[in-house]
C-alpha cells in the first residue's frame, strides 16, 4: 500500500516558492518513499520545475481533488487567507502553519508561530525564512549533512558577463535607474559586459537605465519568460540584484549573486540561501527594518550604495580577488554560509568598519542572544546559549540588568491577566522596550493562538520562568 503523501501549500510569489525548495529537499531525503505534493501557482512552478526538487505540483484548482485524498502531513507556508482555508479542508495526520478550524484560524507548530510573530517585530531575528519553513520538521543532523548548490566560478575570458536586475517588489527596496545606468558604465569601463534584467513590469526601468548608461541595446527587461530567464541566468557570471524573486532563482541555479540589501529588508531572513553568495548592506542601527520610519519612500540607507563602489566590488568578485575586498564606509559585505553546529543559515562578515561603534556591537550581541534562546526553547538545539549570554554581558553590560529588571513587570502583567481572565492588550508587546519584543511578541501570539486557554498560559509562563531563571543564574555567576 503506497504511503500517504505530504502536501506543502505555497501560494506566495516566486521567491517564496524557491525558498520552499530546501524543505522539499529535506522531506524527500527523510522520507524518500513518501510522495511529496506541492500546491502552488502555475505561473511560478511550471517554469521553475527544472530547478526544483523532484515533487508533484498541483494548481489551486486541484483543491477539491486533494481534499478527498488522505494525507500524512500538510504544511502551509503561505500567509494568504485562502491557503489557511485550503489547509483546513485537508484530511491529514499532522498540520503545520496557518489552518482554518471552524470560524478561527490557528497556527500549528512552534516555529511557524515564531515566524508569524515576526510581522512588524523582526528587529532581532537571525533566522532565514527557508530555515523557518523547516525547523518544526527537520533535525539539526539533517541540516548539517545537507549539501547545497555551489556558485559557479566566473569566467573572465568571456568578459565577466553581469546581469543587473533592476526591479523589486517595492521601490524602496531597489536603486533608481540613474544608479543602474552609472553602475553599467563603471562595469563596462572595467572590461565587463552588463545587461539590464527584469520582467515585463520593469521594461520602463530598464529603458531608463539603458538610456542613462548610453547602452541602448542592453535592456533585456521583459525579454524573457521565467523559464528563459532561468536559462539565461545560468550563462552569466554575476548577478547584481536587490531583494527580489529572481535573486533566489539565480542563486539556487548556481549564478554567483551580489545582493544589494537596501530599504525595509532583513538580509538574515531573505538573502540568497545557498552558501557562497554575497550581501552588501548598511551598517546603520536600523538595518533590517520591517518598514522604514525615517523616509519610507526613499530610505536613507539607499544613498550609501554608490555605483563606483559597487562596480569595484563586483570587479573583485568577478576576478576572484577576494583579498582585495574594499572597506566601504557605512556598508558591510557579508557572505552566506551554514553554521557548523546547527546547519542553519548565517552571514559571515567580510568587510566593514574595523572598529564598530557600541550600538552596533550591542545590537549584534542582542540579536545573537535571542537567536540562541529561541533555538534552546523551541528546538533544544542551543548548547552555546551560555556563550551568547556572556557575549551580551561583554558587549552590552546594561542589557542583562535591564532584562532582569523588566521581566518581573511582564510576569506581573501576565499574572494579572490570568487572574482576571482577560486578554493582553497589543501594548503588551508594542509597549515593551525593543530589546524585549522578540519575547513579548512571541508570547502574545502564543496566547492569542491558543485562545488564552490553560495550555497556552502554561507555555507562556514556562518561557518567562525559564528566562528569569537563566538571568538569575547569569547574575549569580558574575558575583
Amino acid at each position: 500500500m503506497p504511503e500517504a503523501p505530504n502536501l506543502l501549500i505555497q501560494l506566495q510569489r516566486m521567491g517564496d516558492l524557491v525558498l520552499s525548495f530546501p524543505l522539499m529537499a529535506w522531506l524527500k531525503a527523510a522520507e524518500p518513499e513518501r510522495p511529496l505534493w506541492v500546491l502552488a501557482e502555475p505561473v511560478f512552478f511550471k517554469p521553475l520545475m527544472p530547478l526544483s526538487p523532484s515533487v508533484v505540483f498541483f494548481p489551486p484548482e486541484a483543491e477539491e481533488q486533494l481534499a478527498h485524498t488522505p494525507l500524512h502531513r500538510v504544511v502551509n507556508l503561505s500567509h494568504r487567507p485562502e491557503a489557511a482555508r485550503i489547509a483546513g479542508r485537508m484530511k491529514a495526520e499532522q498540520k503545520l502553519g496557518a489552518c482554518c478550524e471552524g470560524s478561527a484560524t490557528r497556527i500549528r507548530g512552534d516555529w511557524q508561530l515564531y515566524r508569524a510573530s515576526l510581522v512588524h517585530n523582526n528587529r532581532h531575528n537571525l533566522f532565514h525564512w527557508a530555515d523557518l519553513n523547516a525547523l518544526d520538521l527537520v533535525s539539526p543532523a539533517a541540516m548539517r549533512r545537507t549539501t547545497w548548490p555551489v556558485p559557479r566560478i566566473p569566467c573572465l575570458t568571456r568578459g565577466g558577463r553581469t546581469g543587473l536586475f533592476v526591479g523589486a517588489s517595492e521601490a524602496a527596496k531597489r536603486p533608481d535607474p540613474a544608479f543602474w545606468g552609472e553602475l553599467a558604465r563603471e562595469l563596462l569601463r572595467r572590461g565587463h559586459k552588463p545587461v539590464f534584467l527584469g520582467g515585463e513590469a520593469e521594461r520602463p526601468l530598464g529603458a531608463a537605465a539603458a538610456l542613462a548608461a548610453g547602452l541602448p541595446h542592453s535592456n533585456l527587461c521583459g525579454h524573457f519568460r521565467l523559464d528563459e530567464l532561468l536559462r539565461f541566468l545560468r550563462k552569466i557570471d554575476l548577478l547584481i540584484t536587490p531583494d527580489t524573486g529572481p535573486m533566489h532563482v539565480g542563486a539556487w541555479g548556481g549564478t554567483l549573486t551580489l545582493n544589494l540589501s537596501m530599504g525595509p529588508v532583513n538580509a538574515w531572513e531573505t538573502a540568497p540561501f545557498p552558501p557562497g553568495h554575497f550581501v552588501l548592506r548598511s551598517t546603520a542601527s536600523c538595518v533590517g527594518c520591517w518598514r522604514c520610519t525615517r523616509n519610507p519612500e526613499s530610505p536613507p540607507c539607499r544613498e550609501l550604495f554608490r555605483p563606483a563602489r559597487i562596480a569595484f566590488l563586483a570587479h573583485c568578485l568577478l576576478s576572484g580577488r577576494h583579498e582585495q575586498f574594499p572597506r566601504l564606509s557605512g556598508l558591510e559585505l557579508l557572505r552566506t554560509r551554514r553554521a557548523a553546529s546547527s546547519g542553519l543559515f548565517e552571514l559571515e562578515k567580510l568587510s566593514g568598519r574595523s572598529g564598530e561603534d557600541f550600538p552596533r556591537n550591542a545590537r549584534a550581541a542582542l540579536d545573537h542572544f535571542w537567536h540562541e534562546w529561541f533555538l534552546d526553547r523551541l528546538g533544544g538545539r542551543a548548547p552555546s546559549f551560555g556563550h551568547a549570554a556572556r557575549r551580551l554581558a561583554e558587549e552590552y553590560p546594561r542589557a542583562l540588568p535591564l532584562l532582569r529588571d523588566r521581566l518581573p513587570r511582564i510576569q506581573a502583567e501576565c499574572a494579572l491577566a490570568l487572574r482576571r481572565g482577560s486578554l493582553l492588550p497589543e501594548a503588551f508587546w508594542r509597549g515593551t522596550p525593543p530589546m524585549l519584543r522578540p519575547l513579548t511578541g512571541y508570547l502574545q501570539l502564543v496566547l492569542e493562538n491558543g485562545d488564552y486557554h490553560r495550555d497556552a498560559w502554561k507555555t507562556a509562563l514556562e518561557h518567562l520562568e525559564h528566562l528569569a531563571a537563566l538571568l538569575a543564574e547569569m547574575r549569580s555567576r558574575s558575583l
